[in-house]
């Protein structure tokens, strides 16, 4: 049976190549030219057309080309029955723990506001605080954000976490649930945000929970755009009770040329390049999963939907 990508706005290219090169004989087919598409059973996602699938009726899994599974989720039109499931990749997850960890360093060593006085050749050294003064809170201990608390815990920095439910990781202070969020914000003098999208994180980076952090704390956000109020954050910058924020990803992407962040002077913007997924690392997940479809059996690393993870 075929395999059909469906994707806007990304090379699929890298992916036909690495799935070819693992099975030269796969019947791989890429949207809109995936005709007949009664033969297909199996899809892989990343930025559909909404509503395209119903032109699918034989579908039964959808697989993510990356950790997120958002970009599905919101499409009303896949059917109940389609099973969907994500990549868990060692490589995403190191990339993320590398990101994370630059971004919190170049917080504390001041290095995007040395970079900024090299436009004015002005010399003036800033006192730093060294990482075993500062709190990193970590919104969002799946893979990605365990992984991240774990690095950040190995470099000397205190780490603490928050989840849904109740977790334990060796070293990480852990706080669950929406009773525990206020004491979390509280202590993070470095918030990172690694949540799912679910309408219950959605905008969960507002002025009312940005207000319990500390004085003086930096947000990082490399989870989705739509966790963060934009206004919020700009409002916060301008009071000084936050110093900075560090972003990777946006309610519209590309970031518009008009948009503020891109002149903030407290805000560092990357183009959603945290970590990206790696075809050639990826594929064999894939097709273990295509091959349990053809079986009749329940992919890997399924998603619920009640959950939106």
């Amino acid at each position: 049976m075929p395999i059909t990508i469906l994707s806007q706005g990304r090379n699929v290219e890298p992916w036909v190549k690495a799935l070819k090169e693992k099975r030269p004989d796969l019947d791989l087919r890429v949207y809109p030219e995936d005709q007949p598409r009664e033969e297909i059973t199996f899809a892989l996602a990343w930025g559909h057309p909404l509503g395209a699938f119903r032109q699918y009726p034989n579908l039964t899994c959808i697989s993510s080309l990356g950790a997120g599974v958002d970009h599905i989720l919101k499409d009303p039109d896949i059917p109940e029955q389609v099973q969907i499931a994500r990549i868990k990749d060692e490589d995403l997850t190191t990339d993320m723990a590398n990101f994370t960890m630059a971004l919190v360093l170049n917080h504390l060593r001041d290095l995007h506001t040395y970079k900024a006085a090299e436009e004015t050749q002005t010399w003036k050294p800033l006192r730093y605080k060294r990482n075993a003064d500062v709190t990193v809170g970590v919104m969002g201990i799946g893979t990605l954000g365990s992984a991240v608390a774990q690095r950040l815990s190995s470099i000397g920095l205190r780490v603490t976490g928050w989840a849904n439910s109740a977790k334990q990781i060796e070293g990480i202070g852990m706080y669950a649930g929406a009773g525990e969020l206020d004491a979390f914000l509280n202590a993070a003098d470095v918030l990172i945000c690694l949540l799912p999208l679910t309408p219950d994180t959605a905008n969960i980076l507002n002025k009312e929970n940005l207000l319990k952090l500390p004085k003086g704390a930096f947000l990082i956000n490399v989870a989705r755009g739509e966790h963060l109020v934009e206004e919020n954050l700009l409002e916060l910058l301008e009071t000084g009770h936050l110093s900075g924020a560090s972003l990777d990803v946006f309610r519209e992407e590309p970031l518009p040329e008009s948009h503020p962040f891109w002149s903030h002077p407290k805000i560092n913007v990357t183009p959603h390049i945290a970590s990206v997924t790696n075809p050639e690392s990826a594929v064999d997940q894939i097709l273990e999963n295509y091959d349990r479809n053809q079986r009749g059996e329940e992919p890997l690393n399924l998603v619920s939907r009640t959950r939106g993870y």
